[in-house]
């Protein structure tokens, strides 16, 4: 969905920007959005705990890099596991299959999808935020599965690979 307003400068600081409770796990705060930047891209910062997984899963249409701000991760790109650790990143060019694992106690990340459509899914799959604990909410991966068949945004290709949990 391209929006209709071309895209204006934005100035956001930590802690500034929309926040959401992504019912995959984690504490969302959309630093800039899909109608902020006409379509181009969208970058959100998560805030996890330990356990926070994704499904095996690929975007079709969107390109995703996430950086570790802190904590530590395993990610499994394309059947291999890699550790990311502070400073670290992935980037899953569209249609690249990949999972991540927080292992330590926290993490907070930066993620940007280009271009910006994959926005609607975690929009669909998030409510409000109340408080900074929603960052530990159970995940349900029943509404993830849901959004991600809704939106075309997500492919949900499996369960969480990784060998420890």
């Amino acid at each position: 969905m391209k929006p209709e307003s071309p895209a204006v400068p934005i100035i956001r600081n930590g802690g500034e920007g929309e926040k959401l409770a992504f019912a995959g796990g984690g504490l969302l705060t959309m630093k800039l959005t899909n109608a902020e930047t006409a379509g181009s891209l969208m970058i959100f910062e998560d805030a996890v705990v330990r356990g926070k997984t994704t499904p095996w899963h690929s975007h079709e249409h969107e390109d995703e890099l996430c950086y570790v701000i802190e904590g530590e991760l395993l990610v499994n790109v394309q059947g291999t596991e890699h550790t990311l650790k502070q400073g670290g990143l992935f980037f899953a060019p569209r249609g690249t299959a990949h999972s991540l694992l927080v292992v330590s106690e926290t993490a907070r990340l930066l993620c940007l999808q280009t271009p910006g459509s994959g926005e609607a899914f975690y929009r669909m799959v998030s409510d409000p935020s109340t408080s900074p604990d929603d960052a530990a909410r159970p995940p349900d991966f029943g509404r993830v599965k849901e959004g991600a068949l809704r939106t075309g945004s997500v492919s949900v290709l499996g369960p969480p690979p990784f060998k420890r949990q």
